[in-house]
């Protein structure tokens, strides 16, 4: 909670907007919980105010300064500003190498003492990170040193995003709130019982043919999909545009059109579903916080670079069944196997309670190496 006999720290997190929702996701998780649980007053510098807007409503695209849940949002616009040390925070985060101002560089050069300057790295479970996590990166011109942080799944690593109170909400979201919340998004009382699906994904996932495995299926499946996702194979299942409120039943299937929400009610979504398809980072890891059986679909890279990082993912993914390695590289392309030609589906289907299952041991694992945001700033504290 916020500090009132210790002087308030300056953050600054800087944020290019690559993969739509995903960067800007965690960099406004991460703005709220440093302002919210440890009082730092942050500036999040974004150069994308219309995707911003989709996770944050109350996010106004025509102006270029404002404040949010008392985090200034700073529209980033070019590089080419002209800074003073009255303008550098104590800690500056550049997310994901984004290359901040060169004038904003020159100036927590000038600074006395200098800020700490993070680069705030993906996730990936590949085990390479654990030895460049913290490692120093001296200006190749300047007398200032850049520290690398890596998110991650163990011990030498910062951990994941998670908020103090993230669990004791998702306990106290009842099976009562969960039925209320479904119905506000237009899914029928006969729905609630069926297999309840969120369906994010790219647009290169093989959508039809995971469709086409639900509608052939026995079990009745209801997918629930943002508008803007997956918006071909939708609108060809649908017969009609992928807006939302559009939904269509066909053998086992209902599939539903939602708005995009914002990110406390996807955090709902995630928990009233039995099974969520994720993608890119930030759903990724709300996933797993939910304790829902998931499947991840990765950002591709180019010479599939991201196969090697899914690898590495469910190899120490300890819920994770053969079934579900399986259906994870047939929705990422890692094999050539068809999700409707083969048995993939049914037999995730039949393994669905034991990850369920295996799903709290691995959040308590995960819990285990502290909080991403915490870690971040004891690391922080250090360099000062």
């Amino acid at each position: 909670m916020h500090s009132k006999t210790k002087p308030t720290i300056s953050l600054a997190l800087f944020c290019k907007v690559v993969d739509n929702y995903g960067d800007i996701g965690i960099c406004w998780r991460l703005a709220r919980q440093l302002e919210q649980e440890h009082g730092v007053a942050v500036t999040l510098w974004v150069d994308d105010l219309r995707s911003f807007q989709r996770i944050c409503p109350q996010v106004d695209t025509e102006r270029d300064v404002q404040h949010i849940e008392h985090i200034r949002i700073q529209h980033w616009q070019n590089q080419d500003g002209v800074f003073t040390a009255d303008d550098i925070a104590d800690i500056v985060i550049e997310f994901f190498a984004c290359d901040i101002p060169p004038g904003y560089i020159a100036a927590m050069a000038a600074c006395k003492p200098q800020p700490v300057w993070l680069n705030l790295e993906g996730l990936t479970a590949e085990t390479w990170v654990e030895g460049c996590h913290t490692l120093p990166s001296p200006h190749p011109s300047l007398s200032l040193t850049k520290y690398f942080f890596f998110p991650g799944f163990t011990s030498r690593t910062g951990g994941l995003l998670v908020e103090s109170g993230l669990e004791q909400q998702r306990q106290e979201f009842t099976s009562d709130r969960q039925a209320a919340f479904l119905s506000s998004l237009g899914c029928a009382p006969a729905e609630l019982n069926s297999l309840k699906v969120s369906l994010f994904c790219y647009p290169q996932a093989p959508v039809p043919a995971l469709l086409q495995a639900w509608q052939s299926g026995e079990k009745p499946v209801t997918c629930l999909v943002p508008e803007g996702v997956a918006s071909e194979a939708v609108a060809a299942f649908l017969g009609t545009e992928a807006k939302a409120g559009a939904t269509a039943s066909r053998g086992a299937l209902t599939l539903r059109v939602l708005p995009f929400v914002p990110q406390p009610d996807y955090d709902k979504l995630l928990w009233s579903c039995d099974l969520n398809f994720v993608r890119g980072e930030d759903s990724f890891v709300r996933a797993q916080w939910a304790g829902k059986p998931f499947i991840w679909h990765i950002y591709p890279q180019d010479e599939n670079l991201h196969h090697v990082k899914l690898k590495a993912f469910l190899q120490a993914y300890t819920p994770a069944t053969p079934a579900l390695v399986a259906l994870s590289h047939a929705w990422n392309g890692v094999t050539t196997t068809g999700i409707n030609g083969t048995e993939i589906w049914p037999e995730f289907l039949a393994d669905i309670p034991q990850i369920a299952a295996a799903s709290t041991n691995w959040q308590h694992q995960l819990l285990t190496n502290g909080d991403l945001t915490s870690n971040l700033l004891k690391f922080a504290h250090t360099k000062r």
